[in-house]
């Protein structure tokens, strides 16, 4: 027998308390039993986004939700800035491309972030830029991009929205909406909310309903306008996927036991622990500015194939990471810290990491990383 422990930047763990209110009997999700419940979690996402305005919950991937904030805010050959700096913020390029925007890259070289300064740059050359798409935290490289200082240029122009992916970052980093001036941001059920895929965020400012009412691109299943109206009666436009709400409820409630800031400390002391004994071992990080709170992304050692550190973590120890993708396939295995995830998690992925490497006969005396993070991570 091996005992799994699940590392990966999502799904995550699930907590207990999600799981067993999970597996209650099922409700109708038209009945009045099922109205508090939306209610509680629309409230509670409205505090974890750290906004006032409406945070709709859609039964899809966080993909869904990166689809809907382009099909419902901008219309065939509108201008798009993308922030490309990896896996994912190419995603966003060909969603937008899929809906006919003119899109206009802004390349990152993977394991960088972005310059604030070099948006401002590019906006003000071209003001007629409807959205500047970006990623909180690039779950592909494990960088986190500066979301407050991006939001502070992008409102200095008011025909622009800021369109965040904050999949991987929700919980991970403090992210304040209303506050910094975040448009659009985007959530997903199975990182840092500790729970099964299957449902997205979006969280949606004044600022982007205006954009939302020129919106000319066809929409359906993600009509963001017509689950507005759903959610102010406590409901969702399309059958609720129940279950997933009720569990949300149940996370929620165990983080705002935690309270916010305790959360994002306790991701960033785990994500400095993990990288201070990833150093210790002699590794690399792969990020090499404002690396992110929920995954670290390690350079294999020379000569070493990381998908393979990948898959003898998984095989020969139960440890499920992350290998790299796109062209950091190979190169590169990444080791998260996010959501349901404590001290011990940290440890046992750094205590794999060293027999996987003994075992494929790189140097390493076993113990030097585990023994950094310890004494970080003491109580």
């Amino acid at each position: 027998m091996i005992k799994r422990y699940l590392l990966a930047p999502g799904p995550t763990p699930v907590p207990p308390e999600a799981l067993l209110a999970m597996a209650m009997p099922i409700i109708h999700h038209r009945s009045p039993d099922f109205l508090p419940v939306l209610d509680s979690a629309k409230k509670g996402l409205q505090w974890l986004c750290q906004t006032k305005n409406d945070v709709l919950i859609i039964c899809s991937t966080g993909t869904g939700g990166m689809v809907g904030a382009v099909n419902n805010f901008f219309s065939a050959g509108d201008k798009a800035l993308v922030i490309n700096a990896g896996n994912f913020g190419e995603r966003w390029t060909k969603i937008c491309k899929a809906y006919n925007l003119s899109v206009e890259e802004m390349k990152i070289e993977w394991g960088f972030t972005v310059k604030p300064e070099d948006v401002e740059k590019a906006l003000r050359r071209d003001p007629s830029i409807k959205g500047v798409f970006v990623q909180a935290s690039e779950t592909s490289t494990g960088v986190y991009h500066d979301i407050k200082a991006l939001a502070s240029v992008v409102k200095k122009f008011d025909n622009t929205v800021f369109v965040v992916d904050a999949i991987s970052a929700l919980v991970a980093h403090d992210l304040r909406m209303d506050e910094w001036g975040i448009d659009i941001l985007i959530g997903g059920s199975q990182k840092g909310l500790m729970l099964p895929p299957g449902l997205a965020f979006v969280g949606i400012s004044e600022k982007a309903w205006a954009f939302a009412e020129k919106s000319t691109l066809p929409k359906f299943y993600f009509n963001f306008r017509k689950e507005r109206e759903s959610l102010a009666k406590n409901q969702t436009n399309f059958t609720s996927p129940v279950t997933l709400i009720i569990g949300l409820n149940e996370s929620l409630k165990i983080l705002q036991k935690e309270g916010l800031e305790n959360a994002f400390r306790r991701h960033e002391r785990l994500a400095h622990a993990t990288r201070e004994a990833v150093k210790a071992l002699g590794l690399e990080m792969f990020t090499r500015e404002s690396p992110s709170n929920a995954v670290t992304a390690i350079t294999a050692p020379a000569g070493v194939d990381g998908q393979e550190i990948y898959k003898n973590l998984r095989v020969k120890y139960g440890i499920t990471a992350a290998g790299g993708q796109g062209q950091a396939k190979g190169k590169i295995f990444r080791i998260a810290h996010l959501g349901y995830a404590g001290t011990f998690d940290v440890i046992t992925a750094i205590a794999g990491v060293e027999m996987v490497l003994k075992g494929m006969g790189h140097p390493v005396k076993l113990g030097t990383g585990v023994a950094v993070a310890q004494e970080l991570l003491l109580a």
